[in-house]
């Protein structure tokens, strides 16, 4: 009896390993399905950057002629010239200061906004509107009340207006023989006056309505105004001999 219980033994053994295998079979087709679509659509991710627009917003140039000029060739002059220490002691400009009177706009507000116009446009930035800081009677002043306009350069416009200044607009003044050299305040600063606002070429002549003057002030970071004309000179500026 015993020997016919066995037998029936290995037939249930090998019924629970049949139904087992296809158990196995489908339980490892499942597998065979695998994400391998999102491991394709992660490069499609990286190839598209979002940071194109950045593109857009380089407006302007990092530096100019007159700036490279400087950094390669001025510095060096300078360095030789005066045996400075440092090349951080070598002077260079700071800011320039561009300045526009405009008395009329007591009596007449639209000639202030044609002279804040013209100088943004010689510029290229927008002026900011200057103020009396105090009263007086005998102009019929008034505290707080316009009388002209200003603009502070820096950078790369600083060095792109002052490239226009000595290059295209000095020489256009009638009977030019250079700029006086008697105009530094003793600091390392420069100051030029300019009678009318027409020897810049972005001004239209047939628009202008009346003819001003302006103040330019060149800081520089020179110690003595010796530096200060030998930086000037060697950035272009046609003083008289």
């Amino acid at each position: 009896m015993a020997e016919t219980k066995k037998p029936a033994a290995k037939s249930a053994a090998v019924k629970k390993t049949a139904a087992s295998k296809p158990a196995t079979a489908k339980a490892a087709s499942p597998k065979k399905v695998e994400a391998k679509p999102a491991e394709a659509s992660a490069p499609e991710v990286k190839k598209a950057p979002a940071k194109k627009v950045s593109k857009g917003n380089k407006v302007r140039k990092e530096s100019t002629r007159l700036l490279d000029k400087y950094e390669n060739e001025i510095k060096k002059e300078l360095m030789a010239k005066y045996k400075y220490s440092s090349i951080m002691e070598v002077p260079h400009l700071d800011k320039i200061v561009i300045n526009i009177g405009v008395g009329d706009a007591l009596t007449n507000g639209k000639l202030l906004e044609e002279s804040v116009n013209e100088l943004g446009l010689i510029t290229g930035q927008r002026p900011v509107i200057t103020r009396a800081k105090k009263s007086i009677a005998n102009f019929k002043l008034r505290e707080g009340q316009a009388i002209g306009c200003k603009v502070t350069l820096r950078g790369v416009r600083m060095y792109e207006f002052y490239d226009r200044l000595v290059s295209i607009a000095l020489p256009r003044v009638r009977d030019f023989r250079g700029v006086s050299k008697n105009s530094f305040d003793g600091h390392g600063n420069y100051t030029l006056g300019v009678k009318e606002q027409l020897i810049f070429p972005e001004i239209d002549y047939d628009k202008v309505s009346k003819i001003r003057g302006m103040d330019i002030v060149i800081v520089t970071t020179a110690r003595s105004d010796e530096e200060a004309s030998s930086l000037l000179e060697a950035l272009g500026m046609p003083f008289a001999r």
